[in-house]
């Protein structure tokens, strides 16, 4: 089962998936979409979107695992991140792809023990979990943190 993980943002979107092959989590990839430098919302989404289509297209995965939009934060915060959401959400559904929501709470606990692990402590456990020489960037590895979430808690893996 291939995971494509999803960190949102309307300017930079972190993806990242991992393969379950019984009982062994390969890595596959990780890297960011980023929404361009056009100001306007409906521009930086739409580039965001096209991205992601492209990712899921060359991909293949067989279920999208996103993180929830955060509770604490403001209502413009929350607005902004719950479009970028919405774009996750349409993409993956014209591709057909089950999509799997995860409080980051839930991620930072099941990848770390810890949730209210730091960036950084989060960014360090996904470098070991998948063998990665470096520690990817902040988004990249909190989509895999997501992805590795979902194949841990979807009983995947």
């Amino acid at each position: 089962m291939r995971i494509l993980g999803v960190d949102p943002g309307s300017r930079i979107l972190g993806y990242g998936m991992v393969e379950v092959c019984g009982r062994e989590c390969r890595y596959i990839e990780c890297g960011v979409l980023t929404g361009g430098r056009d100001p306007s919302m409906e521009s930086r989404l739409a580039e965001i979107a096209r991205g992601l289509h492209e990712v899921i297209a060359e991909l293949a995965p067989g279920a999208i695992a996103l993180e929830d939009t955060f509770s604490h934060l403001n209502p413009r915060s929350a607005l902004v991140l719950a479009q970028s959401r919405g774009v996750v959400l349409a993409v993956a559904g014209m591709s057909g792809i089950t999509v799997h929501s995860y409080a980051p709470a839930v991620v930072k606990k099941t990848v770390t023990g810890r949730g209210r692990a730091t960036k950084e402590q989060m960014a360090r456990m996904v470098q070991a979990l998948v063998g990665l020489r470096r520690p990817p960037s902040a988004d990249a590895a909190d989509a895999l943190a997501v992805a590795l979430t979902h194949a841990r808690r979807g009983g995947h893996w």
